[in-house]
């Protein structure tokens, strides 16, 4: 449970804190997956065309972050549905704690329940979920991760991850020179470049 959790996720000065949930569509029959990174509001999107049970979350869960480095995988808060009654296969896979909110307690995953509301700008209640693309919602996350925000000092969270990014030590793949400064002067290494290329978006066993 959430009172478990580290004290110093709370104050945001250690990136690598996230938070989940699932919008749902119609009738619940359909749903997109929405992790927030809690300092930079970083967000990654799970498509999820076949199902959002236990099974198919933990998968697209454990894909979305193996290409972050390990300073980045430090916790998932979630509220209490069902699906993730799998998160300790998760947690076993990926090395990252999962919480879970008191029931009826949005707000102690608050980041993550404000960007629902923009989310739902682009994929409205009511709806059905599964039309929407890998390729869409990968556009969507995008578009989100490039706004600019005033809790950021109008920067946004591309550049604060960026930022992080490049602070952590680099492995010889991520020589700056093969991979020259972005115009931001933040090293586009292969970190990077693989969050930009990987699962921004995670299609799990469906259409792309």
């Amino acid at each position: 449970m959430i009172d478990r959790r580290p004290a110093d996720v709370a104050d945001r000065r250690i990136a690598g804190h996230w938070e989940g949930d699932l919008i749902t569509g119609s009738a619940n029959r359909s749903a997109i997956g929405t992790v927030v990174e809690r300092t930079t509001r970083y967000l990654l999107l799970l498509h999820l065309p076949d199902g959002h049970g236990a099974e198919q979350v933990r998968d697209a869960l454990v894909d979305a972050v193996a290409v972050l480095p390990s300073r980045l995988r430090r916790s998932l808060t979630w509220d209490q549905g069902v699906e993730m009654s799998r998160h300790d296969e998760f947690t076993r896979t990926s090395d990252v704690a999962v919480y879970f909110c008191e029931r009826a307690s949005p707000w102690q995953r608050g980041t993550n329940e404000n960007t629902n509301g923009l989310l739902r700008q682009y994929f409205p209640k009511g709806t059905d979920l599964r039309v929407h693309t890998a390729a869409h919602l990968a556009s969507v996350a995008a578009e989100l991760n490039a706004r600019p925000r005033k809790i950021l000092g109008w920067e946004t969270p591309s550049q604060q991850l960026d930022r992080l990014l490049a602070s952590v030590a680099q492995p010889p793949c991520c020589d700056d020179r093969r991979n020259p400064p972005d115009h931001r002067g933040a090293s586009s290494g292969c970190h990077t470049q693989a969050l930009r290329s990987g699962p921004v978006i995670r299609s799990v066993g469906g259409r792309e």
